[in-house]
């Protein structure tokens, strides 16, 4: 299942994304001493004594908001209330409690959910000033004392947040189980097509976008092979996405992406693809997974002797940036060609874990390198020593060369295109990493 979520929450310029950018180790989050930078949910995984959890910086004040300070903790709380786990509030010792700190309070105190209070900018080395133990009016127990620039007290607090997430926060499925995560727009379908997998309404499917909230998992086992498929909310424009329980199942769908094998990008054949399509298909890229688009709805479509022939090389336009990706045309509705899907599915996910041993690897490098000389600049060419393997999902590729400026983008997609003609690796994507390394340490 989800790894379990732990929300930081506060009103504007408490020191939210600098204690997010400290308790994830990186500079994932914008920090800035002006309310409202944060305007997206930045979220990361986080690990703590053995506890792994998906740690969330929400946003202060959003453009579009009327009263900006006091409607928008309202919905930052709510966002905390209704999805996470857990609930860091982050509120500053230099300013002490303020109003907005008691609105806040007051309202996750309703969830019932555990709340962690952190009282941020307490710089001082020793026992906290007295200033300190005005938090205690909030009602939320013991606050702790954190520097989010230093990092003092951020092991006492994630001791606290360990306190409360489950016991069992993660659910591993066996090894030979296929992930596949059912992503895309709102209303294309996505629902529909894991019913129709099912054979009955596993999850609930309505005209309405925007029906599925949470991802959820569906088991299926069959002569197939043993898959899990999960149905996430649809994915929208993030200027459209106004709604802070609809912004965390967006949050929740890239979730599910992040821990998937395959993404099936689902499509609607009767709008064709959209902008918001090469976004979505472009996170899964980005994340290296194996891809399938599906284009749902092709039984409203109407035929003549070259529509999916047609149909299928405007895609291969769109979907340029991904030229690996197979496309299946399918119809929740009718059934058509959706059992199509798991021939896909097993085929992608064993060509993202494919594995090439070394020296047959360098057997192809040897040949390209033959066919087609490195390029050369002002005298020098570039040396291609070797190239091994370092990992699958996706397949990724070390290559040691003399100067990695030399070796240019053009000649590193030939090397590409010589390792997948060669392997048949039609439908994974591939990463391709240049190391230099010195002439001397060469044998």
């Amino acid at each position: 299942m989800a790894l379990p979520i732990v929300a930081v929450v506060g009103r504007p310029n408490v020191g939210k994304s600098t204690l997010f950018n400290k308790l994830i180790g990186q500079r994932l989050s914008i920090v800035e001493d002006t309310p409202g930078v944060t305007r997206d949910r930045i979220y990361s995984k986080c690990e703590w004594l053995g506890h792994e959890f998906m740690l969330v910086d929400t946003g202060g004040i959003e453009p579009d908001s009327d009263d900006i300070i006091l409607s928008q903790m309202r919905r930052q709380a709510e966002l905390a209330i209704t999805r996470a786990d857990v609930t860091i509030l982050v509120t500053d010792l230099r300013t002490g409690v303020t109003a907005n700190d008691y609105e806040v309070a007051s309202m996750l105190q309703k969830s019932g959910k555990p709340i962690v209070l952190c009282v941020n900018k307490c710089d001082s080395v020793g026992e906290p000033p007295m200033e300190f133990y005005e938090f205690y009016n909030l009602g939320l127990g013991d606050p702790i004392a954190v520097s989010s620039v230093h990092g003092h007290g951020t092991g006492d607090l994630l001791d606290e947040v360990i306190k409360y997430l489950p016991e069992n926060d993660t659910e591993e499925y066996d090894d030979d189980v296929i992930k596949v995560a059912v992503i895309g727009k709102p209303n294309v379908g996505k629902s529909s097509i894991i019913n129709r997998i099912c054979g009955e309404e596993r999850v609930i499917v309505s005209d309405i976008a925007g029906t599925t909230r949470d991802a959820t998992d569906t088991e299926i086992e069959n002569e197939n092979g043993k898959f899990v498929f999960i149905d996430t909310a649809g994915i929208r424009r993030k200027s459209k996405v106004l709604d802070s329980v609809e912004k965390y199942s967006v949050l929740r769908s890239y979730m599910a992406v992040d821990r998937a094998d395959v993404a099936v990008i689902v499509i609607d054949a009767t709008e064709g693809f959209t902008e918001q399509d090469s976004k979505v298909a472009g996170y899964a890229h980005e994340k290296g997974k194996a891809c399938i688009v599906a284009v749902n709805k092709w039984d409203a479509i109407e035929k003549e002797t070259n529509t999916m022939d047609e149909y299928r090389k405007k895609l291969q336009d769109d979907f340029s940036f991904m030229s690996y990706v197979p496309f299946v045309f399918i119809s929740a509705k009718t059934g058509l060609r959706v059992e199509k899907l798991f021939d896909f599915i097993k085929y992608v996910a064993e060509q993202n874990a494919v594995r090439i041993p070394t020296g047959r690897l360098n057997d192809v490098l040897a040949y390209a390198t033959a066919r087609v000389q490195p390029p050369s600049d002002k005298g020098r060419r570039l040396k291609i020593y070797y190239m091994t393997q370092a990992s699958t999902k996706p397949p990724t590729f070390i290559a040691f060369v003399n100067r990695a400026d030399l070796f240019h983008f053009s000649y590193q997609r030939y090397i590409e295109n010589q390792i997948r003609e060669t392997f048949s690796l039609d439908a994974t994507p591939i990463r391709l990493k240049v190391r230099e390394r010195d002439t001397k340490d060469v044998k």
